[in-house]
């Protein structure tokens, strides 16, 4: 496994090491020891989320302002747009994102730390999303940051189309109107 720095202080990229052959591959997802070597990161998940979302799908941006989670995402099937976006008012990157490819291909994961935003497109026909969390879901402290806010700008790779969104990512707030960490 390595640990591949993103232009987002505390975002990591995850690529494990992958063991692939005529009869298929192995990788060793999760290891806590590895992983806290390769990041120097002391990590405790305590959840483990799985959805599964259609092409066009959007989820997101969802924090929590208190109990605030980390999450390793990785797909294990189809394919995602990954976005973590810095809501720490304190950081030189506030409001700035990160977005990555994630796919069942790939075996790429991304460390969203505590702090930040997160989210994702589905960009395949449908896509199965793992992640990991370091805190519970507290839906009393759940927020969500709005998709397309223009003062974080995100690039979403939407090839001309809507995104599909709940009702609740449809009523995110702008971050000039979010409740952000310090």
């Amino acid at each position: 496994m390595r640990a591949i720095e993103t232009a987002l202080a505390g975002v990591l990229i995850i690529e494990p090491r992958v063991f692939d052959d005529a009869r298929g591959f192995f990788f060793e997802s999760w290891n806590e020891r590895t992983f806290a070597r390769v990041t120097g990161l002391d990590v405790r998940f305590v959840q483990d989320n799985h959805s599964r979302s259609l092409r066009g799908v959007l989820r997101g941006l969802h924090y929590q302002i208190r109990k605030p989670q980390g999450r390793l995402v990785r797909v294990v099937r189809g394919a995602i747009f990954d976005v973590a976006v810095d809501l720490r008012r304190s950081s030189p990157m506030f409001g700035r994102w990160f977005g990555i490819e994630l796919t069942e291909d790939n075996h790429r994961q991304l460390w969203v730390p505590p702090g930040f935003g997160h989210g994702f497109l589905v960009l395949s026909e449908s896509a199965d999303v793992l992640y990991k969390a370091t805190d519970y879901y507290a839906p009393e402290h759940e927020r969500s940051l709005q998709w397309n806010d223009p003062a974080v700008g995100i690039e979403w790779p939407l090839g001309g189309i809507e995104p599909v969104l709940s009702a609740k990512d449809a009523a995110g707030l702008l971050l000039a109107q979010c409740e952000v960490y310090p």
